[in-house]
């Protein structure tokens, strides 16, 4: 039975259309994202990406005016089925924004937050239960040994390249099997940015990653499968050395190389 599970699509979306009122932003996107890896998410500005993502994790339904046919199963349950919460499927499926957006707390009360939120039922947690959470949120983000010191001072003052980390970090005590990432390091410098890259790859195998990024030197550098969208449309999705070596497509190519977007 480990087998079948395991060998299941974590993120699996099939004749997936989505309207904002009459604009059309997907167009029948059938896609199977494997469980375990990073996959990253190419495009040009526009062409559905971060729609995409925002579907996943259902947070595109806080717009009145947004319509969506087909299915997004996520480990083999559809995320849109008339019973399942809104809020299981944000327990299930984490989302990482552009910017970070730490909580106007402590560093230690914004990894609790979650473990505080989303207990069933809310936990009573003890202070050693508390601790052990903290220390191995931030262990898991490469976060622990330059915060350790400072967990009760705001999150605020904090680095951005530490912020986003903490921003992950809070995700993951209510053990989510997915990652949504949206732009993670676009508001670091570059160093920040090697540095958000190296945690994200230490977090692979343990959870299902999905990075949206303009960055393609990122992509081919911190993923192992990569997707092409174009129009709101899957033109291509590959190994990610596959894909810029090789392109199947000329559209892909194109891309890549520059010639438009």
């Amino acid at each position: 039975m480990a087998s079948t599970e395991s060998s299941r699509a974590a993120i699996e979306t099939q004749k997936l259309n989505l309207w904002y009122g009459t604009f059309q932003a997907l167009f029948d996107v059938d896609l199977e994202i494997k469980p375990g890896i990073i996959t990253s998410m190419i495009g040009p500005s526009g062409c559905g990406k971060s729609t995409f993502l925002r579907s996943v994790n259902r947070i595109n339904e806080r717009l009145g005016y947004v319509r969506t046919t087909g299915s997004i199963r996520v480990h083999g349950r559809d995320v849109y089925a008339p019973e399942v919460e809104i809020i299981q499927v944000r327990k299930q499926v984490g989302m990482v924004f552009q910017r970070p957006n730490p909580l106007p707390l402590s560093v230690r009360d914004n990894i609790l937050f979650g473990a505080r939120l989303h207990g069933e039922p809310a936990p009573k947690l003890s202070s050693s239960q508390a601790d052990e959470i903290v220390e191995t949120a931030l262990q898991k983000v490469l976060l622990w040994d330059k915060v350790k010191d400072r967990l009760n001072q705001p999150a605020i003052g904090l680095s951005l390249e530490e912020q986003q980390k903490l921003c992950i970090a809070r995700l993951l005590p209510v053990k989510p099997q997915v990652l949504l990432m949206d732009e993670p390091c676009s508001a670091l410098d570059p160093a920040g940015t090697e540095a958000v890259e190296e945690m994200i790859w230490e977090l692979r195998g343990d959870y299902t990653i999905l990075i949206v990024t303009h960055n393609m030197a990122q992509a081919r550098r911190a993923s192992e499968e990569c997707i092409f969208m174009l129009l709101g449309k899957v033109i291509e999705h590959s190994p990610t050395d596959e894909l810029f070596v090789t392109p199947g497509d000329t559209r892909t190519a194109d891309y890549i190389e520059g010639r438009y977007g």
